[in-house]
């Protein structure tokens, strides 16, 4: 590359940053913001009192910096390329950290998608991919619904929603306040739809529902001015739950009984910390989440793409698999880009272990 080349790129780059941090919500939507039961003295809130940081900050920071944990994978992720897709039956395309494409009752329901290299404001710093892409985001079906769990950079990615308003026609929806950062990025109002916990949208066949979970938001400075969900989808007879970002907490066993039994869940098992215990669930939490909500076939995500927590890289899929096995829940840990048919999962192949070996 030419340095004049990467002069121009480095300046379109910074000159991003400030669109790709997002809006914020006026109007209309500001006022829907001020009006959920979630909502107050200018901030979301959780039901239960929660910590974004808790315990010995420097003791974290000591073991992220220099802990002997193997946080990177040894040697080159496996990747699976795009299989057929079909109108029939339940399948689940995990593309790698929490964006998964799920196909159920003849619709097709994107979540978290996130393609960029870093997920960060800035394409020259912050978490950088440990695998690329499976699947190019031109070569993915014609989806009926985008769905984003919350406002952070590894969930919502400015490029990749750009990409997607080009390339798909679906909606976006969104938890309440989100549409602020659609709007600056040149969304279309008309594919922008807000929901509060426990609220509903009928797209067709398809039925999404935004329920609770336990996290934060915010992409620069200011903290929570936007909500986060975990989501529920219903289509042909069948069910997903996305659990999104969330500690661990007894919204989901409310879930379950309110929405259950569900077909598959998609669980959060990576990213978890000591210092973050209220945010983040453990792999043990993530299985005992798949419990209470009364899930059929569990299908851990939010890890291997992405270093941001102290863990080794391995170790959300070995502490998963093991805690399934220990109370018989049904697990598929696929590859990125691997299609699981949730009815027929087949054995686990546990293509991870050897690249967490150093």
């Amino acid at each position: 590359m030419s340095r004049l080349r990467k002069v121009a790129e480095s300046v379109r780059a910074l000159r991003d940053i400030p669109a790709a941090i997002g809006g914020k919500a006026t109007g209309a939507r500001a006022e829907r913001v001020r009006g959920s039961r979630q909502f107050a003295d200018g901030r979301f809130h959780n039901r239960a009192h929660t910590s974004t940081m808790a315990g010995d900050l420097r003791g974290v920071l000591r073991d992220y910096l220099f802990g002997k944990q193997v946080r990177k994978p040894v040697g080159a992720v496996p990747l699976v390329g795009p299989a057929e897709i079909t109108d029939t039956g339940l399948h689940v395309t995990w593309y790698g950290h929490a964006s998964t494409l799920v196909e159920l009752g003849g619709a097709r329901v994107l979540f978290d998608p996130v393609w960029s290299d870093r997920v960060s404001p800035a394409q020259f710093a912050g978490p950088k991919r440990l695998h690329q892409p499976p699947h190019r985001i031109e070569d993915l079906p014609r989806v009926d619904a985008v769905v984003i769990s919350h406002d952070h950079y590894d969930h919502l990615d400015m490029a990749t929603i750009r990409d997607l308003v080009r390339t798909q026609d679906a909606p976006f929806l969104v938890p309440l306040g989100v549409g602020a950062h659609l709007d600056r990025w040149r969304v279309p109002a008309d594919r922008i739809i807000e929901l509060d916990w426990d609220e509903q949208v009928e797209l067709g066949e398809l039925t999404i529902t935004a329920t609770p979970a336990q996290h934060f938001s915010g992409r620069l400075f200011a903290r929570d001015r936007t909500l986060w969900t975990s989501w529920l989808a219903k289509a042909g007879g069948r069910s997903v739950i996305y659990t999104g970002d969330s500690g661990y907490f007894d919204g989901y066993q409310a879930i379950g009984e309110r929405h259950g039994p569900v077909d598959v869940t998609l669980v959060q098992v990576g990213a978890y910390g000591e210092g973050w215990p209220d945010i983040h669930m453990t792999p043990e939490q993530g299985v005992a989440t798949h419990v209470d909500v009364r899930g059929g076939l569990m299908i851990p995500v939010h890890w291997a793409t992405f270093v941001l927590s102290t863990h080794a890289w391995a170790e959300p899929a070995d502490r998963v698999w093991r805690e399934a096995k220990a109370r018989d829940v049904a697990i598929a840990i696929p590859r990125p880009g691997e299609r699981v048919d949730v009815d027929a999962p087949g054995s686990i192949d546990p293509w991870w272990q050897t690249l967490g070996q150093a």
